[in-house]
């Protein structure tokens, strides 16, 4: 008998589930043709692969050496078939463009110069709030590239078979605070200057409630943390209720202020995702333009470049000249 990808694929399915009788289920088939199937495999392979225990099925020594070959190739093997399927889609439907994104500012002036440069390509956009569900969206082929951010100390699982691009090796993360809060009044606003604050942050980010808590035991505070939507936080921001971290690319509003933290405690990596260098090239200058416009629109994040000296970011973004 030879191997086949459905061999493999049932030996992983063995081993992830710890028992023959869960794997025949996710498998779609039943359990006596499963473990004839194994008998037959082992035959092949001339030893055995897991070692039956009242507890369920546990790779042998052998097994694990099989086992770290074939989920390579299984894996490998979704990612083609998943790869093939969306281009035979993109072939029949026309050109397309799938986009994921977490929350930018960047991102309408992303898809303007997209539809700009990719005339007659349909265009959809897909936000969420989780950077991993994004990219494990990407690595399925139900997304062609994906924009997220990752918390500093809270790094995102990246699947092996997608590209990653840098835009942003640190984007600092400043304070969203009334218009009237005394900490309002200063260019920098130190953490201490919020000890009294109460602090709303969205949970369902990835890392961002961890980030936050790190940030706030290091400068010694305990505040009260409220949970839920930024929506909701900029209204509460607004009323003086809470204040919040904010991307530097937000804009302050006639009651609500956007300040740059002293020491800028806590950052994020902004990078851009797909599954081949190509779709990476397809879409990644224009986004690198979009962000530095939105940059330059906020006038907290155009002075605090400034300040920094580095203009350009670490990811080598545009210069953003004095008195823009």
């Amino acid at each position: 008998m030879e191997l086949e990808v459905r061999h493999l694929r049932a030996l992983c399915a063995i081993a992830d589930t710890g028992s023959l009788h869960k794997a025949a289920r996710e498998l779609g088939m039943s359990q006596p043709s499963l473990t004839t199937q194994l008998r037959r495999i082992e035959h092949a392979l001339g030893g055995q692969l897991f070692a039956r225990e009242r507890t369920g099925c546990r790779p042998t020594p052998l097994g694990r050496v099989v086992l770290s070959r074939a989920r390579p190739l299984v894996t490998e093997m979704r990612s083609l078939v998943a790869e093939t399927r969306a281009a035979a889609a993109r072939a029949a439907e026309g050109p397309r463009l799938r986009i994921g994104s977490t929350a930018s500012r960047a991102i309408p002036g992303w898809l303007r110069r997209l539809r700009v440069r990719l005339p007659g390509t349909e265009i959809s956009l897909q936000m969420d709030v989780s950077a991993n569900a994004l990219l494990r969206m990407v690595a399925a082929a139900q997304l062609d590239v994906a924009f997220v951010h990752e918390v500093e100390g809270s790094p995102l699982r990246l699947p092996e078979t997608l590209r990653g691009r840098v835009l942003l090796d640190r984007e600092p993360q400043f304070v969203s605070l009334a218009v009237d809060h005394p900490a309002a009044e200063r260019p920098v606003v130190r953490l201490c200057d919020l000890a009294d604050d109460r602090w709303m942050v969205d949970p369902t980010v990835d890392g961002e409630w961890d980030g936050l808590r790190r940030v706030l035991a290091s400068a010694g505070l305990n505040p009260p943390v409220l949970h839920g939507d930024y929506l909701t936080a900029a209204s509460l921001v607004a009323t003086g209720e809470v204040v919040t971290l904010c991307q530097p690319t937000s804009r302050a509003r006639a009651d609500m202020a956007v300040r740059p933290l002293h020491g800028d405690p806590l950052g994020v990596r902004l990078m851009v995702t797909a599954r081949t260098e190509e779709e990476l090239n397809a879409v990644y200058g224009e986004l690198e333009a979009a962000y530095w416009e939105a940059a330059r629109q906020s006038p907290a994040y155009t002075e605090w470049l400034l300040r920094s000296g580095d203009a350009r970011g670490a990811a080598g973004g545009p210069m953003i000249p004095a008195g823009r």
